[in-house]
């Protein structure tokens, strides 16, 4: 979201009635981006990465397995799923109409992997200590394979019938024929083989941890590594329908591993996979061993996921990324695009371009960690925290809707129009508003006001307030979704009037540079920096709510007679300021201006102008550039009492004597606002050399000089000057013979 406090130059908003109170320049509020939706809250919506906002795809719960979590899923030719979690390594059978039982315990913690064949049998992997176990119809369950693995992390069968197992501790595919005997076909020189697919030719896609390798390995048990990711565990790995490869890394390389050159990853930061809410599981409180780098479902993660794309001619593509979102699955929707399930927030990702992804739906579980297809373009998804399995259809929900975050007009404001950009596509867009002042809906806000459908908008019916929160209800028309881009909304807060918080007098004899004409249309407009969480507009610029006390001054030259004065200015509304200068001698009563519109927080003036003495200046700030004739507010300030001196000492007594060889100099020096600065003396229209008081220090309007100088016989001129604190200069001399 940007809050974007915009100025606008046309007609007010609101009747000339209410406009007394709420003078100024209007602003928008607009959210039309991904990072302002998302700190909205939406229900069954769908949030593009680009701001778009649409209907998300229907889903609903389909079985509740009453585990801590599922790991995996597999379907039979009958559409009966197959769901195996932990803890207590339970495998459930659920038939198509969703309702399901445990079809089989296991003396394990969990299972991680389950496969269908050809014929409907199904088979389920147990971890730690993994074995395979082929379960038939009735839930009686045999081993069918031991890897001598201490995981096994998937299974699926190829062309041939034969059962291909992904296991850990070591990284090694078996494969496993019917009759169950197997061997290794494929030793990788990694701790795991952690995810596995098949492509078109047969070919094993694989990931690995903690190297995190893609690897290509042939029918004949040749590997070959497609990419090293910048992170170490590759949780999962699927083909796309045109033959690319989508991998999903995660995790952060541990201290001395060298992540490849294409991508460094970033910082790591501590995850921790809560199961059920109530603890933690991890590879400490399972295994007597100490606990290894291995996957996400049983190390604590950090750095979120990168998802690549390997396309067929092998070149690899950042395509998403998220640095909190861990993604456990894999999947594609009717039209090819990549579906991901992540935790620990519950989403499921869309990628529909290297450059844009499409938040899809978020389930109430906390982590989505298999996908299944269905029939009809359904798909279901196992999830973790708690053990579930949502069905997804591709359908739209008929209705969703999003609720704004709270916006702050930081003052009583008064609501302008409230409209919104988006197709409509045959379906609806409606607006409604609340307004408090408290920094939460609570029961002391408006209710919802009557909803606006109109794209134009309608005025806001919510009533002045500093708080505002808007939500936009989007309904399907004919299966086909609206699409919401933005929604803005104009405002006025009440107009405060500005504040002068400091004078200060500069320095006598220094002026500030002749001051630019003032203009209600700025010269030049800053944009803010373009990132992928804002876009702007070239016909808007961005400002604050309030200008900053704060004031810059240029270089003031030095020129004799003048003075200055600077001050610190702000306004609550970020009002314009224009600024009059006044001044009035210590025992007057009258104000005399001295200067009308300025718009720079400094001026200066020829002091000589004014007769000697103590003066002070009234600095007035108003908001007038900002607002109608008449509605325009001011405040005013009094500086310290500052003096006023162009009048130099005078120089009195001055007298010249020889004594020997020896001439005595004297004289005495007076000024009547200001001490003494500096007295000199030059020999005969020699150099000017400083001379000292009687006293010793400079500290008195009224100082006493007594020189013995050397000097030749014969004639010779004394000249003296005497300068005060201000720069007056007198000037005397004497001639002795």
């Amino acid at each position: 979201m940007r809050q974007i406090l915009t100025y606008k130059r046309a007609a007010l908003l609101f009747c000339a009635a209410s406009a007394l109170a709420f003078a100024g320049e209007t602003r928008t509020w607009i959210q039309d981006d991904y990072a302002g939706f998302e700190r909205g809250v939406a229900k069954n919506l769908s949030l593009r990465s680009d701001g778009l906002l649409t209907l998300a795809p229907q889903s609903k719960e389909f079985y509740d397995s009453s585990a801590m979590y599922l790991w995996s899923l597999a379907r039979d030719s009958k559409g009966n799923l197959y769901a195996g979690g932990g803890t207590g390594a339970k495998l459930y059978r659920i038939g198509p109409d969703g309702k399901g039982k445990a079809l089989a315990e296991f003396d394990a913690l969990e299972i991680h992997a389950v496969a269908v064949d050809s014929k409907d049998r199904v088979f389920a992997a147990t971890s730690p200590d993994g074995k395979v176990y082929r379960v038939n119809a009735n839930g009686k369950s045999e081993v069918f394979y031991d890897p001598k693995a201490k995981y096994i992390w998937a299974m699926a069968f190829d062309r041939q019938g034969n059962l291909l197992v992904a296991t850990g501790d070591p990284g090694e595919i078996h494969k496993v024929a019917a009759d169950g005997s197997g061997k290794v076909f494929f030793r990788c020189e990694e701790t795991h083989v952690r995810s596995m697919a098949l492509d078109a030719a047969g070919n094993v896609i694989a990931g690995t941890a903690p190297g995190g390798l893609v690897l290509r390995v042939s029918p004949a048990g040749e590997g070959f590594v497609l990419y090293q990711m910048a992170k170490p565990e590759v949780s999962a790995v699927a083909v796309a329908p045109d033959g690319s490869i989508y991998a999903a890394a995660v995790g952060s390389r541990q201290m001395g591993e060298l992540p490849p050159p294409a991508a460094p990853a970033p910082a790591p930061t501590s995850v921790t996979l809560n199961i059920g809410g109530s603890g933690t599981v991890s590879a400490a409180s399972r295994q007597a061993e100490p606990p290894r780098q291995v996957s996400s479902a049983f190390s604590a993660l950090a750095a979120g996921t990168e998802v690549y794309r390997i396309g067929p001619d092998g070149e690899p593509e950042r395509v998403w990324a998220n640095s909190q979102d861990v993604v456990y699955a894999i999947a594609f929707d009717r039209n090819g695009r990549p579906l991901l399930g992540s935790g620990n927030r519950g989403n499921v990702y869309r990628i529909d371009s290297p450059a844009l992804f499409t938040a899809l739906l978020t389930v109430p579980a906390t982590q989505i960690t298999a996908f299944e297809a269905g029939a009809d373009g359904r798909l279901y998804a196992a999830a973790g925290n708690v053990g579930k399995v949502y069905e997804i259809d591709s359908t739209p929900e008929p209705r969703g809707s999003i609720e704004s975050e709270v916006f702050d007009a930081g003052l009583f404001t008064r609501w302008g129009r409230i409209r919104f950009a988006g197709k409509l596509q045959g379906g609806q867009i409606s607006l409604q508003t609340r307004s408090g002042n408290l920094d939460q809906p609570q029961k002391n806000w408006s209710p919802w006001s009557a909803p606006v459908s109109d794209p134009k908008g309608a005025p806001v019916a919510s009533p002045p307030a500093r708080f505002l929160q808007w939500r936009a209800t989007l309904t399907a028309g004919s299966g086909v979704s609206p699409e919401l881009s933005s929604v803005e909304t104009a405002y006025l807060p009440k107009n405060l009037e500005p504040r002068v918080e400091r004078i200060e007098i500069t320095a006598p004899n220094y002026r500030f540079p002749a001051p630019a004409a003032a203009s209600s249309t700025p010269s030049s407009l800053n944009l803010p920096a373009l990132t992928l969480a804002s876009r702007s507009r070239s016909s808007r610029g961005e400002t604050g709510s309030a200008e900053a006390p704060s004031t810059t001054t240029p270089a003031m030259p030095y020129a004799k007679g003048w003075i200055g004065a600077r001050w610190l200015a702000s306004d609550p509304n970020g009002d314009s300021l224009i600024y009059s200068v006044a001044i009035r001698g210590e025992n007057e009563t009258q104000w005399k201006p001295l200067k009308e519109k300025v718009i720079e927080k400094y001026f200066s003036w020829d002091s000589t102008a004014f007769p000697d003495g103590q003066y002070r200046i009234r600095v007035t700030a108003s908001d007038a550039p900002a607002n109608p004739p008449g509605q325009a507010l001011a405040a005013s300030l009094e500086s310290e009492p500052f003096l006023i001196d162009n009048t130099p000492p005078a120089i009195s007594g001055l007298t010249a004597a020889r004594n020997g060889a020896k001439l005595e100099v004297r004289w005495h020096a007076a000024d009547a606002l200001n001490d003494i600065a500096k007295a000199e003396y030059s020999i005969d229209g020699g150099e000017w050399t400083v001379a000292a008081p009687v006293s010793g220090i400079s500290d008195s309007p009224d100082l006493d000089y007594a020189l013995t100088l050397d000097a030749a016989p014969g004639e010779h001129t004394i000249a003296v000057r005497v300068e005060d604190a201000y720069d007056n200069q007198a000037a005397g001399k004497v001639v002795v013979r």
